[in-house]
């Protein structure tokens, strides 16, 4: 069974990611999830650029960083260096949201004295997911209120329509136009924008049984890991297992809230990753 991404297993060489850098100040690097991209990741950078200098790259295969080439996991940790050596970064914080949390734990491990620090949003060491089939009615109803929710956001007939009957009713909890409205701007062109290799690449290392809870007493720097109560795609029980390995974490779980957690209550999520960088 595969149990982490080897970085120096690669198949491939690195290539040049299209990144959106913004701010001045200590460097955090913001990793998207699956699918996703950088914009994705606006929900953070916009606040956190204030203060520090965010770094917020496509990953291979999303967004703007395109390939025709199929590639492993581990060639995300190959790129995600070179764009840091690229910018002169020595050290940053790390911020990852579901893939890009892995993603997190997998730099971290990989070279500990480069990053002071980790925030893991909707992510795990050992990801887990209790998400029902999906039904035809499920797709299609997805894409009926994509369409129209990128033509009037957060349009209430529609959540209640559709998106309470699709697959955002996994993926949220609460359905209030501020999350539709983040759907609206980035999610459904990240959706489109998510290469057949990425795709490919996520579902080998899922498969392969991906877990790297042996390894994270490793990790030494401070970790912030937060979760959603209602999560289907990475359960909160995977992220506090997490948490739980790691020697220095603080953990909050919220209620009443799924995967895009960070779209359903942006306030308070970026209220408690201020306050537990000012502790840092």
């Amino acid at each position: 069974m595969q149990r982490n991404i080897k970085p120096n297993h690669s198949t491939s060489t690195a290539i040049e990611l299209h990144a959106e850098v913004k701010g001045v100040g200590f460097p955090i690097l913001c990793l998207h999830g699956h699918p996703g991209s950088a914009g994705c990741m606006s929900v953070f950078t916009e606040h956190l650029c204030e203060r520090f200098q965010t770094i917020a790259p496509d990953l291979r295969g999303y967004g703007n960083s395109r390939t025709r080439r199929d590639f492993q996991m581990q060639d995300h940790i190959q790129d995600l260096e070179l764009l840091l050596d690229r910018l002169q970064v020595e050290q940053c914080l790390l911020l990852g949201w579901s893939l890009g949390g892995i993603l997190a734990l997998e730099l971290a491990l990989a070279n500990p004295q480069r990053f002071t620090g980790m925030i893991l949003i909707a992510s795990a060491a050992r990801p887990r997911s209790n998400h029902p089939p999906v039904t035809g009615q499920d797709l299609l109803f997805t894409g009926i209120c994509s369409i129209i929710n990128r033509l009037r956001p957060g349009w209430q007939w529609n959540v209640e329509t559709f998106g309470k009957r699709s697959l955002f009713r996994y993926l949220l909890q609460r359905h209030q136009p501020i999350a539709y409205q983040y759907i609206a701007q980035e999610a459904m062109g990240a959706y489109l924008k998510t290469s057949g290799p990425a795709r490919r690449a996520l579902s080998a290392a899922l498969e392969a049984g991906y877990n790297r809870i042996p390894d994270l007493e490793q990790i030494q720097c401070p970790s912030l890991v937060l979760a959603g109560e209602a999560d289907r795609h990475i359960t909160p029980a995977s992220s506090l297992e997490t948490a739980r390995h790691l020697g220095n974490c603080q953990w909050q779980c919220y209620p009443n809230t799924a995967h895009l957690f960070p779209w359903e209550i942006p306030e308070q999520v970026l209220r408690d990753i201020d306050q537990w960088l000012m502790e840092q």
